[in-house]
């Protein structure tokens, strides 16, 4: 390595350049780094020349068009020496060869960010750096902070990096970059600060190998531990250990070998580099080499260890710990059986703060020192609580065993009731839509257009052609030879949150839309509130975090009931089912607040960008907006749970394709042949490729 300890990576005088600086992730991390350190000179992006990125905090950066024209365009005091290449995999070969012939001799670092580049790149790109006497880290690294000269590189500490990294004496070197956050706060909680945070990456190929980081935190005068988190996969630890074995590295280490609990499960952890290549490079293996080294066993949490020249001689070259939270408490022995002094007083402890506890009959059979007890709720989840307490929907039943017991119905011998309503006055003068509602709700409707609502709902649920989920479960159940209760078993079975059940989930998200408001009829057009306000800030909040979730590689929680498989190919959009409802509503002057909701939701996500297109609101959500309507007061007033709200809409669905499965089966079973659904086998392709079975 050109390096000579790690301040040669990293340090306070390092200006450093972006590449494909525009990006989603790598503008916002270089904005947050701005404001910790403001070290970054410029960045360039194909395409985005002349363009800045404005920071709030710290100096705005001027965006090139490639390396070349921003080493042409920054002052040679502020040329960069320390290369970030956020590129896209395709791209890291040509952004690193660049960075290189355009570098003249001034870059001494580069940082390669991006996750799942090729090995045969990741190869070309390490011999590129070699050539050039370079320093290349990454694949897949997170980055890298000096915590003394309080800089970094990458997204190290997230956009506060001050809340976790303070100045100290441990050093973390990490396969994954989020850990070097985690384990930089827990060290704090036992007042040890950092010296550095590494991620070291952990695609198949590391470009600077844990020796090499162990060698340079040797020389480093600040790092009196160092404490490593290390993954199955790779011969890297081996080849560290080599070096310490040797007297390359000679401070001791504190180390966490993870995926031990995975090992025979036919499950990795994600990292691409984390795959088990053989016996040495599993965890366990990984595990019993790093004991060998240190002598000791692993850390216990619950030993008391005394000094001693043995306890000490071990401790010299460091201890492995079984759980991540056992590292600042091992950090600790180190340091008080070697005499070295912590960083900083201990200003909270880690510690468990339960907000809420009940042991029930535990609490007389587990030891007392295993007892919990309710800690205080801290800010802003202390506030969030109480408002929710103040302004939650539904009431709070109380349990009993209902074995023969029922609110729902009776039967004296004489008379069947429901809700406590004659069954036989109910089906002399009402309608199977007004029994419904007083079933499920235990009350009967309030306004007289909502029997109407529920049953237009239940006929727009019955179908939506046999090529639907449900249907094709009544379909396959007649093929099959089934019996006709057996069909509408199998319709039900194959409704689910991805096919009918969203309307449960729409109500749970307009109950948070609405649960804090003062709105008590929902059939009330003068309600006084701007929905067109409330639709815009629900768009733009889903939007910042979609973003945020996309940017971390991570999966986005959908808004519910919103677009349709089928309707979604103009460019706006409308289900046909709901809009006969809408049009009924319309023409019998009768309002919905949450259907109004949803259809300027609809529009306020395209405005925002947060969909191509104007998104049908579908049936569910109309479904939803119907039972919603009749459940709110019942609601406010509590005289019904949450969680009954939720499974009305979901209900109103399935009671309609219920029956519309039983039509699939009464059509299938008198033309279909037995058998007929099956898939043939010219239609289907296997996977996997024949094995032969091992032998015994």
């Amino acid at each position: 390595m050109r390096a000579k300890t790690l301040s040669d990576l990293l340090k306070k005088s390092d200006c450093v350049a972006v590449s494909n600086v525009t990006g989603r992730e790598a503008s916002r991390v270089s904005v947050d780094s701005q404001a910790y350190c403001n070290n970054i000179v410029g960045g360039w992006a194909l395409g985005k020349g002349g363009q800045t990125i404005a920071c709030p905090k710290g100096d705005d950066i001027p965006v090139f068009a490639n390396c070349a024209d921003l080493m042409k365009g920054v002052p040679p005091e502020k040329h960069p020496n320390k290369i970030v290449v956020y590129s896209p995999p395709q791209a890291v070969y040509g952004d690193v060869k660049e960075a290189i012939t355009y570098s003249a001799g001034r870059v001494e670092t580069i940082f390669v960010i991006t996750e799942h580049v090729s090995v045969e790149v990741t190869a070309k790109i390490r011999n590129l750096a070699e050539a050039a006497g370079i320093d290349i880290i990454g694949c897949n690294t997170l980055g890298i902070i000096n915590t003394h000269d309080n800089v970094r590189v990458g997204a190290v500490g997230g956009n506060e990096p001050a809340e976790s990294f303070i100045p100290g004496s441990a050093t973390i070197i990490s396969n994954s970059g989020n850990m070097v956050n985690t384990i930089a706060s827990y060290l704090m909680s036992a007042g040890i600060g950092t010296s550095f945070g590494i991620s070291t990456g952990k695609d198949s190929l590391i470009l600077t190998p844990l020796q090499d980081f162990l060698a340079l935190a040797d020389r480093d005068a600040d790092t009196r531990v160092v404490v490593l988190y290390v993954e199955p996969g790779g011969l890297y630890e081996a080849e560290a250990l080599e070096l310490a074995q040797n007297g390359g590295f000679t401070k001791p280490m504190v180390v966490y070998v993870a995926g031990g609990a995975l090992e025979g499960r036919s499950v990795s952890l994600g990292h691409a580099g984390a795959v088990v290549e053989g016996g040495a490079t599993s965890a366990s293996a990984k595990s019993a080499a790093f004991d060998e080294y240190f002598g000791i066993e692993p850390f216990d949490n619950e030993k008391r260890y005394r000094k001693s020249g043995e306890l000490e001689s071990a401790l010299k070259r460091g201890i492995r710990v079984r759980s991540l939270h056992y590292i600042p408490a091992a950090v600790q022995l180190i340091y008080r059986m070697l005499g070295v002094e912590r960083d900083t007083p201990v200003k909270r402890k880690m510690t468990l703060n339960p907000w809420f506890v009940n042991m029930r009959d535990w609490g007389k059979r587990i030891p007392s020192r295993l007892i919990l007890t309710p800690g205080k709720i801290p800010d802003p989840w202390g506030g969030q609580f109480k408002r929710l307490i103040k302004s939650e929907l539904g009431a709070g039943p109380s349990r009993r065993p209902m074995r023969n017991l029922s609110h729902a119905s009776g039967n004296d011998g004489a008379l069947t009731r429901i809700h406590g309503r004659s069954l036989n006055e109910l089906m002399a003068t009402r309608s199977f839509a007004e029994a419904v509602i007083l079933y499920w709700t235990g009350e009967e409707p309030e306004k007289d257009f909502e029997p109407r609502l529920v049953e237009m709902c239940l006929i727009a649920a019955l179908t939506n052609g046999p090529g639907t989920i449900s249907a094709q479960g009544a379909k396959l159940s007649a093929s099959a030879g089934n019996s006709p209760n057996t069909a509408m078993i199998a319709t039900l079975a194959a409704i689910g949150d991805f096919h009918g059940g969203n309307g449960r989930l729409a109500v749970k998200f307009l109950a948070n839309v609405f649960r804090e408001t003062p709105m008590n009829d929902p059939y009330d057009p003068d309600h006084g509130l701007d929905i067109e306000a409330m639709a815009l800030k629900t768009a733009k909040d889903f939007k910042k975090t979609k973003d945020a979730r996309k940017d971390a590689g991570l999966d986005y929680e959908r808004i519910p009931c919103l677009g349709h498989p089928v309707f979604n190919t103009k460019d706006v959009n409308y289900d046909p089912r709901e809009r006969v409802i809408s049009a009924y509503m319309t023409e019998k002057g009768i309002y919905n607040i949450f259907l109004d909701f949803y259809h300027k939701l609809a529009g306020m996500m395209y405005e925002v960008g947060a969909a191509r297109k104007v998104w049908a609101v579908n049936l569910d959500a109309a479904i939803a907006s119907v039972w919603m309507g009749i459940a709110w007061g019942r609601l406010r007033d509590r005289s019904i749970t949450f969680e009954r709200a939720a499974d009305l809409a979901f209900l109103g669905f399935a009671l309609g394709r219920v029956a519309g499965g039983a039509g699939e089966y009464l059509d299938h079973r008198d033309f279909g042949t037995p058998m007929d659904m099956r898939v043939g086998t010219k239609e289907t392709t296997a996977l996997t490729s024949p094995k032969p079975l091992s032998k015994p």
